[in-house]
């Protein structure tokens, strides 16, 4: 009789034990499901933005009268292999050479279609704070879940690892040159 209780607590312990581990690794695929959704929909933002600044050159030389291009090496962008974020500190860069070139020529600035790209490329930035937002949103659940009991002992098993944020910061290293904007 007790071997029967012994086999009958042993079996209890192992089917929580599985249930946990089940539910644990259910939650740590649920927010890189979320991380992998977010990065879709910064990829779509950041080629949306990058498309309005293709029109918005060729406006500006068909306005000016002029074959000088204001974002250098805006074609050659596409065919770089960077990350998400330096393609997004590329295009604030083409952001700021924008507002200048709208500040620069008034006449410009009053074009109804330029008008039109300036609220298009309002739009995708707004699309593309939210996402980045949603994307440091749930690579925070996920590092939490990283680092604490017992999801960390399900993430060592799978391999899942700590993902930075989209800004590229890594709290956890010694470069401080990674905080510059």
């Amino acid at each position: 009789m007790a071997f029967l209780y012994s086999f009958l607590f042993i079996v209890i312990l192992l089917g929580a034990l599985g249930i946990l581990y089940i539910y644990q690794y259910n939650m740590l695929q649920h927010a890189k499901t979320k991380i992998d959704q977010a990065e879709c929909l910064i990829d779509e933002a950041l080629r949306n933005k990058y498309d309005v600044f293709i029109r918005a050159d060729q406006l500006v030389k068909k306005s000016l009268k002029s074959s000088k291009s204001f974002f250098l090496d805006l074609d050659k962008l596409k065919e770089k292999n960077i990350s998400n974020f330096d393609l997004d500190r590329k295009i604030k860069e083409y952001t700021s050479i924008l507002n200048q070139i709208k500040i620069d020529y008034a006449k410009l600035a009053e074009d109804k279609g330029f008008k039109e790209l300036l609220s298009e490329l309002n739009k995708a930035e707004e699309k593309l704070q939210a996402a980045k937002s949603y994307y440091n949103k749930y690579t925070s659940e996920l590092n939490d879940l990283v680092r604490t009991f017992p999801s960390n002992i399900v993430a060592k098993m799978h391999g899942i690892q700590i993902k930075t944020f989209f800004d590229g910061k890594n709290l956890e290293d010694t470069i401080v040159d990674d905080f510059k904007l």
